[in-house]
């Protein structure tokens, strides 16, 4: 199965963006990119270093995620990124102009949990704060859809799916 369109899989850390992005790239036939590649090594110290990213550190790692979805416009694709504000989706949308937003959504609680456990990760659980803070949840006028993060990686992965079935009026 494949699509023509380009999914942004966004979220704040610990949503699970690196888990269900190649599930549903797989699922929906196309290639996946994970959007923490796509960082400049000073982002990356940064963040491990537990000092969040101010906008001008993310305007290039952006410019780069939506070059890399206008590459793969009418082929379809699959790409992780916070975008938490809605700049950076505008951001990305300038560069991309068709992509769709899959939004990981979830309890701060469980996030914290999941996030926890992971290891070799650079960001720290500390963040977790300010990404919530940062936060700008899709509006109605931006191409995407809301998928709860309850339930194990297949579940989370079938339901996003659903959601861009519904937002396409066809399967994906």
């Amino acid at each position: 199965m494949r699509t023509p369109h380009v999914v942004v899989v966004m979220g704040v850390a610990g949503t699970g963006k690196t888990t269900i992005g190649p599930l549903l790239a797989a699922r929906l036939g196309v290639p996946y990119a994970e959007g923490d590649d796509f960082h400049p090594r000073a982002n990356i110290d940064k963040m491990t270093a537990g000092v969040p990213l101010e906008d001008a550190d993310r305007w290039p790692w952006l410019d780069a995620i939506g070059h890399w979805a206008q590459g793969r416009a009418g082929l379809g694709g699959v790409v992780s990124s916070s975008a938490l504000k809605r700049a950076y989706r505008d951001r990305l949308r300038s560069v991309a102009p068709g992509v769709v937003f899959v939004h990981l959504t979830g309890d701060r609680r469980l996030i914290e949990e999941r996030m926890a456990r992971r290891r070799g990760h650079f960001m720290p659980t500390t963040l977790l704060d300010s990404q919530f803070a940062t936060l700008q949840p899709l509006q109605a006028d931006e191409a995407g859809v809301d998928v709860d993060v309850s339930g194990g990686p297949q579940e989370i992965t079938e339901r996003a799916v659903r959601a861009l079935d519904a937002l396409s009026g066809q399967p994906a």
